[in-house]
């Protein structure tokens, strides 16, 4: 995108984003509606008004709306309440929504997150697979005066080997080995220039825990490229720790022990796109799995309106055999539209704020 010029390079990236990222949703409740027997009637990306539409041999609109914020599946009845009548003429027995069990229900609901899901464990997967992940390497950068590892002889550009006959490659691997082994001896085999040396160290006990303690820094940024298998398993290990890790930041903002600046909407998503876009595709890649994985979590809150939301229904459906009343659902859903409209101006004011637009209208106000 580097040949469009600013800020239109932020406007091409954040709208190829947005539409990757909303159409991997919504293609996950399409798949899980027709898995399950629903008629979908419409596939939108965008709102508004359609700039392209095409209709399939099943019925199904497939259109491009020009507003790109957003998406949706309009699957077949499932507009009307359990006891409203289908429009006669235009219902398909058997193929609406509300007609399914609610397990079938949730399954359709559920399965846009979890797509969501599903494609940043792909991307962290090609990425370690072609490019490499980051590791901390084995390459000694500092040795701490009087410590085991100055006493047996290491110093700074030694590579780590093996520790007592086991090959390491990354520093994690290292520091694992040495922290259990305070006092005992440990053969090491480091590689000092285009020779192989062995020392012997002892590593000393850290006061604090008593853990081993060798006494060099390293763990340079290294990329360790990964054999398929290996990615897949490393990249879906690293999405569910990026999951555990956005989650806790979510309840350090909930629980009051961090502010809600971080909270951003389209606006920065738009900035953050059109810089991650001059980065390389790498940068954006990991971007849009990031991205993915925030999108999965905040449609599966436990709010009204999102998927998460739904799924709560289901759940108190499945428990009294039959689903809340129209009018609980009615204020429930009211109070979901409240909320996330109180997050989008929230979201809103901080990405303004953030640009320096809060800044500058305040300066022209004096």
């Amino acid at each position: 995108m580097d040949f469009l010029p600013d800020p239109f390079r932020s406007i091409a990236a954040f709208i190829v984003v947005l539409g990757v990222l909303i159409f991997v949703h919504e293609l996950g409740h399409y798949l899980a509606a027709r898995w399950r027997g629903v008629h979908v009637e419409r596939f939108s990306i965008g709102f508004g008004r359609a700039i392209a539409a095409w209709t399939d041999r099943r019925g199904c609109e497939w259109r491009i709306g020009w507003i790109p914020l957003g998406g949706y599946v309009k699957m077949h009845g499932m507009e009307f309440a359990h006891d409203a009548p289908p429009e006669a003429g235009t219902f398909r027995a058997g193929e609406s929504f509300h007609e399914k069990s609610v397990g079938d229900r949730a399954i359709v609901v559920f399965a846009g997150p979890a797509f969501n899901f599903l494609l940043a464990a792909i991307l962290f997967a090609g990425i370690f697979a072609t490019v490499g992940r980051p590791v901390g390497s084995t390459a000694i950068q500092t040795v701490v005066g009087g410590s085991a590892a100055e006493r047996a002889g290491l110093a700074p550009g030694d590579r780590v080997l093996s520790l007592d006959g086991e090959r390491v490659t990354r520093f994690d691997q290292l520091q694992r080995h040495i922290q259990p082994r305070a006092g005992q001896p440990v053969e090491i085999l480091v590689r000092r220039g285009e020779t192989e040396v062995k020392v012997i160290a002892t590593p000393a006990a850290r006061p604090e825990d008593g853990r081993g303690m060798l006494g060099v820094t390293g763990g340079a940024p290294e990329r360790e490229r990964l054999d398929p298998f290996s990615a897949v398993a490393a990249g879906t290990w690293h999405m569910v720790v990026i999951s555990g890790q956005t989650l806790a930041g979510v309840w350090k903002m909930i629980s009051g022990q961090t502010g809600t600046e971080e909270i951003g909407g389209p606006l920065r998503i738009a900035q953050l796109s059109g810089e991650v876009a001059e980065m390389g595709m790498l940068s954006l890649l990991s971007f849009i799995a990031l991205l993915s994985i925030n999108l999965a979590l905040i449609n599966l809150f436990p709010i009204p309106i999102l998927d998460g939301g739904h799924l709560v229904f289901y759940a108190a459906e499945a428990i009294r055999g039959r689903p809340l009343t129209a009018r609980a659902q009615e204020y429930a859903f009211r109070g979901g539209f409240a909320l996330l409209v109180t997050l989008m101006i929230l979201a809103t004011w901080n990405d303004l704020t953030q640009l320096g637009v809060v800044r500058w209208v305040s300066g022209l106000l004096g």
